[in-house]
């Protein structure tokens, strides 16, 4: 049985979030990468963005705040809104959306509908519709084409026979008749003012979910607590790294009581051995340790937590507890990660920041075209190599290949991370 899915909705004006369909009055304090981090990090299954803009600028502009929504974001991120042609849904989806919502509303999307799915993948296209008749005038061409069916508030239930999951978008604000409607068979996910408000918690909602039944996405222990091999305190150490990029950020501990709120809520929980209580990560900081994956140890008496830390994890303001060095040996570091990393910020550096006779420095004064003609030129070097048996050569052309496509990469503003999430997506 396929999962159900809690979808909230970021309502996109003039590059803010506002509040809805209605006044549309800032939602917050507006921000919508840092509310789309925030849906991501608090239990959504996806996002939804509905584009209020109007006439070609704005949407250009919101198609750029869009890209920047699905880089913060890291659970898939839809688009809906003020789409009106085949290029729209082009580049939403080099924009980093996952899917696209066409309103069926709009006759020229009807149109459309056809075209793109067999261009983009049906998978990547979504339909909107507002009544029951609009589903029924084009019922063959949705389910033919469409991947699922986003349903505003005015269609209360999906006739039988749609053959398409159903995201039902409502104002309802009930939990209870909310769990209602996810056990409806026909009902594959649930968005709208109680999914979307930052005040619900999406995880104990979940819970609930699950507790009556209905198949969700939650944290689940493959090992159970009685299974793990506690200290003489009755708890395991947890090693807190950064998910991202692996630093070690912190050492706590966990009691049973602590390692059922973690997954509960999937924000770390500890037990203070100094203040003898629970103790949620960042409730007072603000410093929050969002779950990304928990390991057991051979043993089974040590846990590695992978978490998105927000701000410090250090009492001292530090990103890293473990930041006083007692010996260190010098090394090459060939991690691909930070070596990529130090590169690139070494050439961005250099743009920022020239020093007289880098080569760098050379490149980014003759602008695009040279760095271009470079690129080309290491391009070739590399087929050229690649013809010779010994691999040394083509290890020194594809280092040489890597400098210049970073040069051109921080020439066009393009950082390591939009390379790797747009690899990932594919």
């Amino acid at each position: 049985m396929n999962k159900k899915l809690l979808i909230p909705c970021l309502y996109l004006q003039a590059g803010k979030a506002v509040t809805g369909f209605g006044q549309r009055n800032l939602f917050g304090d507006g921000d919508v990468e840092k509310l789309a981090r925030f849906y991501s990090d608090n239990g959504a299954d996806e996002i939804l963005v509905f584009d209020f803009s109007s006439g070609d600028a704005e949407h250009e502009q919101a198609i750029a705040k869009i890209r920047e929504i699905c880089a913060a974001s890291e659970v898939p991120v839809m688009a809906a809104g003020n789409i009106n042609r085949m290029e729209d849904v082009k580049k939403l989806i080099y924009a980093g959306c996952a899917r696209v919502v066409l309103n069926f509303a709009k006759n020229s999307n009807v149109e459309l509908l056809e075209g793109m799915s067999r261009r983009f993948g049906k998978e990547k296209m979504l339909v909107c519709i507002s009544s029951l008749e609009e589903y029924e005038d084009h019922k063959e061409m949705i389910c033919e084409y469409a991947s699922g069916i986003l349903a505003l508030d005015a269609v209360p239930k999906m006739q039988e026979g749609s053959r398409l999951p159903v995201i039902f978008h409502t104002e309802e604000s009930n939990a209870e008749s909310l769990q209602s409607l996810l056990l409806d068979s026909l009902i594959g996910g649930l968005s709208g003012s109680f999914i979307s408000a930052p005040e619900t918690d999406l995880n104990e909602f979940k819970q609930n979910c699950k507790e009556a039944g209905i198949p969700i996405n939650t944290y689940e222990s493959a090992i159970s607590w009685s299974e793990f091999k506690l200290n003489g305190d009755g708890m395991v150490p947890v090693i807190v790294q950064d998910y991202k990029t692996d630093q070690v950020l912190m050492l706590a501990y966990m009691n049973e009581e602590a390692f059922n709120m973690t997954v509960r809520t999937g924000k770390m929980t500890y037990w203070s051995r100094s203040r003898q209580e629970l103790w949620i990560k960042g409730l007072t900081s603000g410093h929050f340790q969002y779950v990304k994956s928990l390991h057991l140890d051979c043993d089974n008496d040590t846990i590695l937590a992978k978490v998105d830390q927000i701000g410090a994890a250090c009492h001292t303001g530090s990103r890293s507890c473990f930041f006083k060095e007692l010996i260190k040996k010098e090394y090459d570091d060939t991690n691909p990660l930070r070596v990529f990393q130090d590169v690139y910020q070494v050439i961005a550096d250099r743009k920022a920041h020239p020093k007289e006779g880098s080569y760098t420095n050379y490149l980014f004064d003759k602008g695009i075209d040279k760095i271009l003609k470079k690129v080309g030129e290491e391009c070739t070097e590399i087929v050229i190599a690649a013809k010779n048996p010994d691999k040394e050569e083509i290890k020194y052309e594809i280092s040489d290949f890597l400098y210049h496509a970073m040069v051109l990469m921080v020439e066009k503003g393009v950082t390591w991370e939009d390379i790797t999430r747009e690899l990932a997506r594919r």
